[in-house]
């Protein structure tokens, strides 16, 4: 055996050592994706409505939304838009287009539950992940009187839910829909905040 093949055997076994340490601090460097780029999450693209807008009590509104959906994974239901009076008030919440996600979505998911519909608009959707859907939404919105208790909070919402269709007495039909938990799937809804004139800032 000539005095360099022990050399040409070692080579190979080197390089992939290297390689591999090289591989494996290469995989040191980075983080795990965060939430907001793990789970499906609604962006507020635009509206007729803007933070901290100040509405007139008991008046109806033509309100527009137009939102994006990015999808992390296989989903159904439908796309929200909605006005909505709270008794949670807007200074207990953080809830805006620029505000952190993950808590934002539980502030929304507080007022879902502590809220009545003062209008909305609807759209079926699926998606998987990596799309990416735009909505355009719109609905004639009623504002509070002031002297309503349960809207000590205002809202303008743009969530995800499951919805189920049902009969009316006269015929009719009517969407029942129950807003995505966040937290059991994964989705971040947005929405931003309002108040009423003369309401003292709520």
């Amino acid at each position: 055996m000539s005095p360099r093949n022990p050399l040409v055997l070692r080579l190979p076994r080197r390089g992939a050592c290297l390689a591999a340490l090289a591989l494996g601090m290469v995989a040191g460097c980075f983080d795990a994706p965060e939430i907001e780029d793990r789970w499906t999450r609604v962006d507020l693209r635009g509206a007729s409505l803007t933070q901290a807008q100040v509405l007139p009590p008991g008046s109806a509104l033509a309100i527009v939304v137009n939102a994006d959906v990015t999808f992390r994974k296989i989903l159904t239901g439908f796309a929200v838009a909605e006005l909505r009076g709270s008794s949670v008030p807007v200074t207990a919440v953080a809830v805006g287009p620029q505000a952190p996600r993950v808590p934002m979505a539980q502030d929304i998911d507080r007022v879902l539950a502590n809220s009545v519909t003062l209008g909305r608009a609807t759209r079926a959707v699926t998606g998987w992940d990596h799309l990416i859907q735009h909505i355009d939404l719109a609905f004639t919105g009623t504002t509070p009187a002031l002297a309503d208790s349960s809207s000590a909070g205002l809202f303008l919402l743009c969530y995800l839910g499951s919805g189920v269709k049902i009969e009316r007495p006269d015929g009719t039909d009517t969407l029942i829909v129950t807003p995505f938990g966040s937290e059991a799937y994964q989705v971040l809804p947005v929405g931003i905040e309002l108040s009423l004139s003369g309401s003292g800032g709520n």
